[in-house]
C-alpha cells in the first residue's frame, strides 16, 4: 500500500479553552486559515497537537473534528500511537472508522522498544487494527528515545505490515533519509519533518513535509519550495534562513507553546497548554510578539 503526499502538511494544534477542555468549534477556522495558506494536509495528534497529553476519548474527538471539517478539502493523517498497544489500536481503529487518509504512530515511551524487531511487531500490533488504512511510521527520536535504523525497520516492516506507506521522518540523518527515499525502488512515502531544514530536504528528493510552523508561516515554505523548482538557490537559502532565526527565536520561547501562541495574534486562538508544557504567560507572549515584529515575520513569513 502506497500513498504519496507532496506539499506542506500542517501538524495541526489541538485547540482548547482557558480551562483546558477541548475548544474544537476552533477547527473549523483553522482549517480554513490552512487552505487559504497553501496547505496540501493535516498531521493530526502529533508532538505539535500535544497527542500524548490527551485523553483516548478526546483524541478520537479531536481526530473526528479535524476530518469531518476537511473532509474533500485536506486530507488527514491521524497519529495514534500509545504506551498502551491496546490504546492505540482503539485509535486506529476508531480512525479507519471516521475515514482517515492515512494513520501514523509512535513507538511506547516508557519501557521502550530496543530492537527493530520489537519496534516493528508493535507497529504491526497497531496497524493491524485498521487493515484498509495506510500507515506511517512516525520517526521523531529526538522525543521517543528510539533511534533505530529505518532502512532495516522498511525491510522487516515490508513483511509484517500490510498497510506500511512510509515513515514520518522527523530527524536530521539527512542521508538515511535519502537512503530510505529510494528502498526498494521508491516503493514507500517519506515525509521530513525537520522544518528548519526543509531545504536540505528537498534537495535529498523528499516529496512532502510535515511541520509545526508551517501553522503560520506556511507562505513562507511555499515560497523556499518554489524557488527550488525554479533552481534559484540563493534565494531558497536566504528564505530558509529566516526559518532557521525564525525556529531559533522561538524555542527560546519554549518552543511548541509558543507555536501555540502565535495562532493567537493571527486571529485563531488555539489557546492554552497543557502540562507539562506551559502556556506563554502574557509578558512572555508580548515579548514574543516584539521579537516577531523586530525580524519582519509579519511581513516575510505571511
Amino acid at each position: 500500500m502506497n500513498t504519496t503526499y507532496t506539499g506542506l502538511i500542517a501538524a495541526t494544534f489541538t485547540p482548547m479553552k482557558p480551562d483546558g477542555s477541548l475548544n474544537l468549534d476552533m477547527v473549523a477556522p483553522m482549517v480554513d486559515h490552512l487552505i487559504a495558506d497553501g496547505i496540501k494536509g493535516m498531521y493530526v495528534c502529533g508532538s505539535t497537537g500535544e497527542g500524548p497529553l490527551l485523553s483516548t476519548d478526546e483524541r478520537k474527538a479531536t481526530a473526528k473534528a479535524h476530518i469531518d471539517t476537511a473532509k474533500g478539502k485536506l486530507p488527514s493523517i491521524i497519529q495514534v500511537g500509545h504506551n498502551s498497544l491496546t490504546e492505540a489500536r482503539g485509535l486506529a481503529a476508531h480512525a479507519q472508522s471516521i475515514e482517515a487518509d492515512a494513520i501514523a504512530a509512535i513507538p511506547p515511551m516508557y519501557f521502550k522498544c530496543t530492537t527493530v524487531d520489537d519496534l516493528v511487531d508493535c507497529m504491526a500490533i497497531i496497524a493491524s487494527a485498521a487493515p484498509d488504512t495506510p500507515f506511517y511510521y512516525y520517526h521523531v527520536p529526538g522525543l521517543t528515545g528510539g533511534n533505530f535504523d529505518m532502512i532495516e525497520f522498511l525491510k522487516q516492516g515490508s513483511e509484517k505490515i500490510p498497510t506500511l506507506a512510509g515513515i514520518k521522518y522527523s530527524n536530521i540523518t539527512l542521508f538515511e533519509f535519502q537512503d530510505c527515499l529510494h528502498y526498494d525502488n521508491g516503493k514507500y512515502s517519506l515525509l521530513f519533518g525537520c522544518d528548519e531544514m526543509l531545504l536540505a530536504g528537498l534537495a535529498t528528493g523528499a516529496p512532502g513535509a510535515v511541520g509545526s510552523t508551517f501553522n503560520f508561516a506556511a507562505p513562507l515554505y511555499n515560497r523556499i519550495i518554489d524557488a527550488y523548482n525554479k533552481g534559484d538557490m540563493k534565494l531558497a537559502q536566504e528564505l530558509q534562513l529566516l526559518s532557521v532565526r525564525l525556529i531559533k527565536m522561538l524555542f527560546g520561547y519554549k518552543g511548541q507553546p509558543a507555536f501555540k501562541a502565535i495562532m493567537k495574534l493571527l486571529g485563531i486562538d488555539c489557546g492554552p497548554n497543557r502540562m507539562p508544557l506551559r502556556s506563554l504567560d502574557k509578558n512572555e507572549a508580548e515579548a514574543m510578539k516584539r521579537d516577531l515584529e523586530a525580524m519582519g515575520f509579519f511581513d516575510w513569513a505571511r
